[in-house]
């Protein structure tokens, strides 16, 4: 596909976002590059040339004339701030994408902002790392999730409470579909400005719903992908940690990794911040959260749609979400579903049985995809002391209505990314600049 620009954003007007410079960073040393996503937008660079755009952000031709610190506000653990927006990256580019797809390119680590908040913009390179691991692990697990497409190591020492400093940095640019955040819409209420939330709607509904009509189909639109998301995280027993309203864009798409985690056994209340004392966003809570989310979305719409009409949308939530749940478990299962109160059932059975045996949650799928045919394998597996009693029994019984569907993977050990594996990954790039097991990671999830 050929390089095909394309700076709609400009289409908003500057209420929406701060013309920004970009850091100069001492150094620029290119870690990791996305060929797969750069071919599919047609950037086909040599080193040189993507360090230039990527590390020093010359604009790419015929695009944004300068990076966009983009305004919002949101709601960070419930509590309405409104004093956010972009502070430590910036709308860099628009291009178009396969089957027209309007994508942005957004950073991760430029440089301060008009709304850095006395932050120093900036991202440790262990910040990097752990979301270019966490989006190719997602986009393994079938989630709709933005591609970290560029990481370069800046030179520079930072200093952070939560991790040993000084530690390295980086810049890190994603790809993904959208950088209009619930929050955007919230500022724009915010300020009662609805000649402005108007036109937002209008942008959002050109650019990514083209066949819905109106603030209420924006909505609708918003509603469904936002509830297949969360679907595809429970599934994928992924907790996102920061399911702030300026964390969920309008595309429903999973973005901005921060302390997100992996379930190594279901709990309920597993949390991935260690600053959510409250387990408000705890892995259970996800989907109930979500729903909030959406809910703050419409309360900002309604000042320009009708009440009824955003209430209605919003009760497709619950429908979209046990649909999506049925169809991303099922797909991990590799097996066919049947009639959806009984697929739904057995969904609720399996989590009881997770949560009650606490057996290891990266081994449990690799035992069980393909079916209740893969008893005897199972049986040899480190997770065989849970296959036994009789709330397995049941569960087996019930999974063995189910017929298998291919493909499985054909790995011989569980995919997994737990904490644990993160910080060994990243020992050997802190201590010694050694990348070959953090790249032999990412050719695990290709693989698979």
């Amino acid at each position: 596909m050929a390089y095909t620009p394309a700076p709609k954003i400009y289409e908003l007007g500057e209420d929406f976002y701060d013309p920004v410079e970009a850091a100069n960073f001492p150094q620029t040393k290119l870690r990791y590059r996305d060929e797969s996503s750069a071919d599919a937008v047609g950037l086909a660079l040599d080193d040189a040339d993507w360090v230039n755009h990527f590390g020093r952000f010359e604009p790419l031709p015929d695009n944004l004339k300068q990076p966009l610190a983009l305004r919002y506000h949101g709601h960070q653990f419930q509590h309405y701030n409104p004093d956010l927006g972009d502070g430590r990256g910036f709308l860099f580019a628009q291009l178009r994408g396969p089957n027209d797809r309007l994508l942005d390119l957004g950073t991760k680590g430029s440089g301060q902002t008009p709304w850095s908040r006395a932050g120093d913009g900036r991202l440790t390179l262990l910040g990097g790392v752990r979301e270019v691991l966490a989006t190719r692990y997602l986009e393994y697990l079938g989630v709709n999730t933005s591609k970290t497409f560029s990481l370069i190591e800046t030179g520079e020492d930072l200093h952070r409470n939560d991790e040993p400093s000084p530690t390295r940095s980086a810049v890190m640019v994603r790809l993904s579909h959208s950088h209009i955040r619930f929050g955007t819409f919230q500022r724009q209420a915010f300020f009662n400005h609805t000649d402005n939330l108007e036109k937002l709607t209008d942008y959002c509904l050109r650019h990514y719903y083209p066949e819905a009509q109106g603030a209420d189909g924006l909505l609708r639109g918003a509603v469904i992908s936002s509830a297949d998301m969360v679907a595809s995280w429970m599934a994928a027993g992924f907790v996102h940690g920061v399911m702030n309203t300026d964390n969920m864009n309008i595309t429903g798409e999973s973005f901005d990794y921060g302390p997100y985690r992996f379930l190594p056994t279901l709990r309920s209340d597993f949390t991935a911040a260690y600053f959510d004392h409250n387990k408000l966003y705890a892995f259970a809570k996800q989907p109930e959260i979500m729903y909030w989310n959406l809910g703050q979305l419409a309360q900002s719409l309604s000042l320009i749609c009708a009440d009824e009409k955003l209430l209605s949308a919003l009760e497709e939530f619950a429908p979209a979400y046990r649909e999506a749940l049925r169809r991303h478990m099922f797909k991990r299962f590799a097996v066919q579903p049947k009639e959806a109160e009984r697929d739904i059932a057995f969904i609720m059975q399996t989590f009881r049985y997770l949560e009650n045996s606490q057996c290891d949650w990266p081994q449990f799928w690799h035992d069980w995809q393909g079916g209740a045919g893969r008893l005897s394998a199972a049986k040899k597996s480190p997770n065989s002391e849970f296959y036994t009693g009789e709330e397995f029994a049941a569960w087996l019984t019930a999974y063995g209505q189910y017929e298998a569907i291919g493909p499985v993977s054909e790995q011989d050990e569980p995919v997994s990314l737990l904490y644990d594996e993160i910080g060994a990954l990243w020992k050997p790039i802190d201590e010694n600049d050694d990348w070959s097991a953090f790249k032999d990671k990412l050719e695990t999830f290709k693989r698979a």
